[in-house]
């Protein structure tokens, strides 16, 4: 009897301490731009500069150089729930000086300061 009382008493602490862990480390939305900018980037590169007409080999330097824009954008595009513990984030994106790339919608949840997109459609 007593030992059960010290296993629970032990897991009412590390359960407390992951909570505390997961609160502390809730992303926040400044973190979710960088990670959608860069993702969103990397995308454009190596899908959207082989579509573009002309151009091609001043594509990806133009991506890099439009990042701030790209970031504006997906702040735009974005709702965020907040529980606390961790964040989801769902971004609608259309890009429209780039019809050639299809619209995307994205989910994502932020915890312990990463973030895990678990879902990407094509609208």
């Amino acid at each position: 009897m007593k030992i059960l009382k010290v296993v629970a008493s032990v897991g009412a602490v590390v359960g407390l301490g992951v909570t505390a862990a997961m609160a502390i480390t809730n992303p926040n939305p400044d973190a979710y731009q960088d990670y959608a900018t860069k993702r969103l980037a990397e995308y454009i590169k190596a899908e959207g500069c082989k579509k573009v007409p002309i151009g091609k080999d001043n594509c990806a330097s133009i991506v890099e150089s439009a990042q701030p824009q790209l970031a504006e954008i997906i702040t735009n595009s974005t709702q965020r729930q907040n529980f606390i513990l961790f964040s989801t984030y769902k971004t609608k994106l259309t890009l429209r000086w780039m019809p050639f790339l299809p619209a995307y919608q994205f989910q994502t949840v932020g915890a312990f300061q990463t973030f895990y997109t678990f879902k990407a459609e094509k609208l």
